[in-house]
């Protein structure tokens, strides 16, 4: 199995989406990440529905979509003895990560300059809402507060619908993908001069790079998109959005060549002739024109009609479909893009993410289920050669 982090360990004090989802790429990778938890609370994701069986058991579908492969040591950072423990796993991890609001970590007493006197030449990374400085860096977010911010909100909807969120947490886990680069990256960069590096991974930042042609636009020409609705971003008036006879199709004839396809597989040869359509220049002059005909001949036939014929004249189609039914069908199944994770206690499956490629063609799935909160506190006590009764004494005074 492809596990280039095999022998990496990480210390993860994130929660919720961002830095745990950074954090599972690194566990999918071969890395032994151990999470710290607050004692009885654990990650907030903790807290969500369960799967049929894990009701109540501290288990969300929120939490197992992102910490598989993970162990959990339950740790109280404002007790004494937990932040001493802490200080003694970070001195045996090659990798530390934190996404808590900037300088809540250095309040705990877990800052970049204590973690790299406890080991040279570890990886700190910090993720958070809008970075480590900056006059609003200080401030915390969440995903649609980010997208709210970033300008994304202004693009999609219409002009009638106003700003409209992105459907899913895209900046989250996006940042967290990020993040998982970031500290990659850096981990190279230990091995290669022995220093310690921070890395300051932003949610605002990464948002506006999933803009960054739109971005470049504006700083060098002073161009503001307006909404976009379902239109394609290449402007063709042959691409975007199209009725069908039973839902909507999504198209993309942007080059002269897959017009011209496009009329073929339209039964529409004609079009050619048409002074209106007949070249690519044209075609821009006489847009609304062309996209009524276009919806007219679409509405002819249903969604997977057009998929399959459009597919066959070399177009690119496709049907807006619900989550359900794209999971469902065969492309997903064979890419392993979701695999099935049996959790102790669960009377179904969890569906966890993969990594996001194939290594050697092979799928690259989680070696283990999402841990229970606290369930390998002890065990790494002992490998950091705490005795059992200095763990009961822990107990006992609350800091595990």
């Amino acid at each position: 199995m492809f596990q280039p982090l095999t022998g990496i360990r990480v210390v993860d004090l994130s929660q919720v989406l961002a830095g745990p989802y950074a954090t599972y790429q690194l566990a999918l990778l071969g890395a032994e990440v151990i999470k710290i938890e607050k004692p009885g609370a654990g990650d907030w994701t903790r807290a969500g529905a369960g799967l049929p069986g894990l009701e109540g058991a501290g288990m969300g579908t929120g939490f197992l979509t992102q910490n598989a492969g993970k162990r959990s040591v339950a740790l109280d950072l404002k007790h004494p003895a937990g932040l001493e423990i802490a200080e003694r796993l970070v001195g045996t991890a090659d990798i530390f990560v934190e996404n808590l609001r900037p300088g809540k970590a250095a309040g705990l007493g877990l800052s970049f300059e204590r973690v790299k006197a406890l080991k040279p030449g570890i990886v700190y990374c910090s993720i958070s809402a809008f970075g480590q400085d900056g006059p609003i860096g200080h401030r915390g977010a969440y995903d649609h507060v980010v997208q709210g911010m970033s300008g994304i909100m202004r693009t999609t909807g219409t002009a009638s619908s106003g700003p409209t969120k992105v459907g899913a947490p895209y900046i989250d886990y996006s940042t967290g993908l990020n993040a998982a680069f970031a500290i990659v990256s850096a981990l190279h960069e230990t091995r290669r001069t022995g220093e310690a590096v921070h890395v300051d991974v932003a949610m605002l930042d990464t948002a506006m790079l999933l803009m960054a042609n739109l971005m470049t636009r504006n700083l060098s020409e002073g161009w503001v998109p307006a909404p976009s609705g379902n239109a394609a971003w290449s402007g063709s008036p042959s691409s975007g959005a199209f009725e069908t006879a039973d839902g909507i199709l999504m198209v993309a004839a942007n080059t002269d060549d897959q017009f011209r396809a496009l009329t073929a597989a339209a039964e529409r040869p004609e079009w050619l002739d048409d002074p209106r359509w007949n070249e690519p220049s044209v075609r821009a002059e006489n847009a609304e024109s062309l996209r009524d005909a276009l919806a007219a001949r679409f509405r002819d036939e249903t969604a997977d009609h057009w998929e399959q014929t459009l597919d066959g004249a070399g177009v690119p189609a496709a049907r807006i479909r619900g989550i359900d039914e794209v999971l469902a069908e065969a492309q997903l199944s064979q890419r392993g893009i979701a695999v099935a994770q049996s959790v102790p206690g669960a009377e179904v499956p969890a569906h966890v993410p993969s990594l996001g490629f194939k290594a050697d063609g092979a799928v690259v799935a989680p070696a283990a289920p999402p841990p229970r909160l606290g369930a390998d506190t002890e065990a790494v006590l002992a490998e950091l050669g705490f005795t059992d009764n200095d763990i009961a004494h822990l107990k006992d005074t609350g800091a595990i």
